[in-house]
């Protein structure tokens, strides 16, 4: 584990969520969000676990390894050697401060970032809602959308042929649904 009396980052993001243990020497499995290669550079990390309390008495851990492995990540931290001291780690959101995620290419966006952007149908001009977080289920990332006065969002794929203008620094994003997806999201759910 690290020596660093460092407390958590006021303003940080989640790169990953930790998943099962890999093999015998700590390695854990991770889903992360983006793509992975950017990750083999980080050299520490904050784990926060579900119940919102900082592994590691709030200290970051130290990064040892982070290399792609199939749609996701695997972390092998410093001090972590073993399936027992890994255990606790499973299911760990992986966080660092904002400032220190790597660079994105032009026209590519964090999606935290995303978070709060008012989104705009192109064709009416009607505000259509806020994006309130995201969901992955297997093809295209999803920006949940939470419009005025409802609880439920709904989802529209995070794809360029849809999300057609993307301006965070302006808090917005002017979408062009295919015909019928917005209807589609606000059907009721059983």
């Amino acid at each position: 584990m690290s020596d660093a009396t460092q407390a958590p980052p006021e303003d940080w993001v989640v790169v990953a969520v930790l998943g099962h243990t890999r093999g015998l020497k700590g390695e854990l499995y991770a889903e992360s969000w983006g793509d992975e290669s950017r990750y083999a550079a980080l050299s520490s990390v904050w784990l926060r676990r579900q119940d919102g309390s900082w592994a590691n008495d709030g200290r970051p851990l130290q990064v040892a390894e982070v290399w792609p492995y199939k749609a996701g990540l695997v972390f092998r931290f410093e001090g972590i050697e073993s399936i027992e001291a890994a255990q606790p780690l499973v299911r760990c959101e992986v966080a660092i401060p904002s400032q220190d995620r790597p660079p994105l290419p032009e026209g590519e966006f964090y999606l935290a970032d995303l978070v709060g952007c008012e989104v705009f149908d192109q064709r009416s001009g009607r505000k259509l809602g806020q994006v309130s977080g995201w969901q992955e289920f297997g093809g295209p990332q999803l920006l949940e959308v939470l419009a005025d006065g409802e609880t439920q969002p709904f989802w529209i794929p995070f794809a360029r042929s849809i999300c057609v203008e993307i301006d965070p620094q302006v808090r917005r994003i002017v979408v062009d649904p295919p015909e019928g997806l917005l209807e589609l999201n606000r059907e009721p759910r059983q």
